[in-house]
């Protein structure tokens, strides 16, 4: 994949890191995944399910209050 960063796990647009599939920024296992959101709203569930926890968390630490 062609772009202003560089992953460390892709070369020769392949992820290393993921069997030496194509490179595709967010798809599952890939260390984007989760850590932003995307256009394509497919790559965003383990994003949204982050977010859940968190705000658990932060009405849990509400609740101890």
């Amino acid at each position: 994949m062609a772009g202003s960063w560089g992953c460390p796990h892709e070369i020769n647009d392949r992820c290393t890191k993921i069997n030496n599939l194509p490179c595709n920024p967010g798809m599952k296992g890939c260390e984007l995944a989760g850590r932003f959101r995307f256009a394509d709203e497919s790559k965003n569930e383990r994003y949204w399910e982050k977010k859940e926890r968190e705000k658990m968390q932060e009405k849990a630490a509400e609740a101890k209050k």
